[in-house]
């Protein structure tokens, strides 16, 4: 199960550790205990609450064309040699096309933890190194 700790929770959804605390303690966010006690989000529910609060883009700022946007894939759709995958990642969703070879060499899939490398009209999909955050749980 890939399950996020309250702080990366947090992280992901561009808010605090308090409101993240608030939303699971109000039923807004299941969570569990992993083996130590922590509270932990599992990504597919971290997944399904993105989609559920995802509002429109803000266009409020200007910026580079080098931004990475560390976030949550909340879908995958493959068809045939495509695939089309969404990440949200704080307030923002981005919506990547890529091949469907690419995408299950990712291992993209809901609830997995993934970066948004923008640049120009490309969108380059990224995964973290094993052992890094949001990874695998026992």
């Amino acid at each position: 199960m890939v399950a996020f700790r309250m702080g990366e929770a947090a992280e992901l959804l561009g808010v605090s550790v308090d409101t993240v605390r608030r939303w699971a303690d109000g039923g807004k966010l299941p969570v569990s205990r992993d083996e130590n006690g922590h509270r932990v989000v599992e990504g597919g529910a971290l997944a399904g609450f993105l989609r559920a609060r995802a509002t429109e883009p803000e266009h409020s700022s200007v910026s580079s064309a080098r931004n990475r946007l560390s976030g949550i894939v909340t879908d995958v759709l493959r068809d045939g040699l495509m695939a089309q995958v969404e990440i949200h990642a704080g307030g923002h969703r981005i919506v990547s096309l890529m091949s469907r070879e690419a995408a299950d060499e990712l291992g993209l899939e809901i609830g997995v933890l993934a970066t948004a490398v923008v640049k120009s009209t490309n969108v380059v999909v990224e995964v973290p190194q094993s052992g890094a955050k949001g990874q695998e749980r026992s």
